[in-house]
């Protein structure tokens, strides 16, 4: 047994009379103590009180609940907005999986199926800036549930539509729901959830969400689409299932994604205002921000891809091979977006730093095949090819993810990612013509020009992260 003595330490008690001694000298006992009442409160005969221990245990862990499930919320946030991404363009682009069952069922020629994708590109690249303005006045959240639901009425059109004309107007359509706020919205509203030192795995997350979307539900298309007789009816399927996945992904939202997970920022809305694009025209960052998006779109994912045709025509492997080689680069590796966002926030402390070594290694691989002998080893050189999917998948993966480190206000979020998406995505404007090009006037000779291509970009990748890594480490210091 102990008793209390005094108000600052704790002696033995070695009265054996019922505590008489202990209860004499101890200060919650005694009328004439100043501290009487506080000291009852917390002790009898020198010792906590039970019902205090309990009010404490049930304290601590309620404490822990709630840091276990904040953080819950915060990943299963992510979680639900890597669904909707991964789900809301699964149909735009749907022709990369049902190519052949768009054409029966729309009545459409390859060159018309081309101008649908023209057509959205168009209006996406259109719609990139004014949709952020508006994502940066009105509620994300609101903007992406809209997006969703808008993109799953269109679907549903689009399974009982046929002819050219109705498809390009859909097509276009598909630009506002899916593009128009939704996009701004979306970026923005991963930034806000996450803390500056943990975007990179956010990120890394909101990919690998997307990623495992588009597998489960292209597969559940696939597997569903055996019910229908011919073509037609098997892509009318195909685009039931996606509209059911972006409702599910409206549901996912609607439930997990809570604007009081936002941190960081005290941003309002319509707290922005139009006046103000001419602040974000003017921020170099923001310019250097597109152009590493443009770098990492370009070395990262879109150039990637020209390794299928590369293994077929130079190398000399089957096309079942590449594929395979192909699915692991685009898909695989998708799965490995969070570790590379841990690797940014954990090792590096900075998602510039891990993009400046990224770039780098990128830029010795794509210029590393120029130096590859014509004896080399097939298997080699086949495996070779996967090493840029690695780590071009690493940096796509958490590419937005550097927009923590440019200081670019919260504010004006929204319309930054415009911005910087109308400049990352323009590749798919210019550079498969261009690369076609040289394929077809030089032959297997024009991937040399391909991937020097790349590696200069991988080089413009290296230089912009270094600028926002100099601008950052010169704000840490006057901070």
């Amino acid at each position: 047994m102990f008793m209390r003595k005094g108000s600052a330490q704790w002696m033995p008690c070695t009265s054996n009379n019922n505590h008489a001694t202990c209860k004499s000298n101890d200060p919650c006992k005694s009328n004439n103590n100043p501290s009487r009442k506080r000291h009852r409160r917390l002790c009898v005969c020198g010792r906590l009180r039970p019902s205090n221990v309990i009010l404490f245990i049930l304290f601590f862990i309620t404490f822990i609940k709630e840091v276990i499930m904040s953080r819950t919320s915060k990943y299963l946030a992510i979680l639900s907005l890597g669904v909707a991404g991964g789900s809301i363009y699964l149909i735009p682009y749907i022709r990369y999986v049902f190519y052949d069952w768009q054409l029966e069922a729309l009545s459409i020629t390859n060159t018309q199926l081309g101008v649908l994708s023209t057509a959205y590109a168009i209006g996406c690249m259109a719609l990139y800036i004014p949709g952020g303005m508006i994502a940066d006045k009105l509620s994300t959240k609101r903007c992406i549930l809209i997006s969703l639901l808008a993109t799953s009425i269109l679907t549903g059109i689009l399974s009982v539509a046929s002819g050219y004309g109705t498809a390009l107007m859909i097509w276009f359509l598909f630009a506002f729901s899916t593009t128009f706020v939704f996009w701004g919205s979306l970026m923005k509203t991963i930034r806000m959830i996450g803390t500056e030192q943990e975007q990179g795995f956010l990120f890394g997350l909101y990919y690998l969400g997307n990623g495992v979307t588009g597998a489960i539900v292209n597969s559940v298309a696939l597997n569903l689409s055996s019910m229908g007789a011919d073509g037609s009816a098997k892509f009318t399927i195909c685009v039931l299932t996606y509209a059911a996945s972006t409702l599910i992904a409206a549901l996912l939202v609607f439930i997990f994604v809570k604007e009081k997970l936002y941190i960081g920022t005290d941003v309002k809305i319509n707290e922005f205002k139009v006046s103000q694009l001419g602040e974000v025209l003017r921020n170099p960052t923001v310019w250097v921000f597109a152009f590493i998006i443009f770098a990492a779109y370009t070395v990262g994912y879109s150039g990637g891809t020209m390794f299928t045709p590369y293994l077929t025509e130079v190398v000399g492997i089957t096309p079942e091979e590449s594929g395979v080689l192909s699915i692991i680069r685009t898909y695989i590796f998708y799965l490995l977006a969070p570790v590379s966002g841990m690797i940014a926030d954990k090792v590096f402390h900075s998602t510039s730093r891990w993009f400046m070594i990224l770039f780098t290694l990128l830029a010795l691989l794509y210029f590393g095949v120029l130096a590859i002998p014509s004896t080399a080893s097939v298997t080699l050189v086949s495996y070779y090819t996967l090493l840029p999917g690695l780590f071009g998948l690493a940096l796509y993966g958490i590419m937005f993810s550097i927009a923590s480190e440019t200081r670019i206000p919260a504010l004006i979020m929204g319309t930054a990612v415009g911005i910087a998406s109308v400049i990352g995505y323009s590749p798919d404007f210019f550079m498969w013509t261009l690369f076609g090009s040289w394929i077809d006037k030089y032959g297997g000779s024009g991937y040399t020009y391909v991937f020097l291509y790349l590696g200069i970009v991988s080089v413009i990748g290296i230089i912009a992260s270094f600028y926002i890594r100099k601008r950052a480490v010169a704000a840490q210091m006057q901070d």
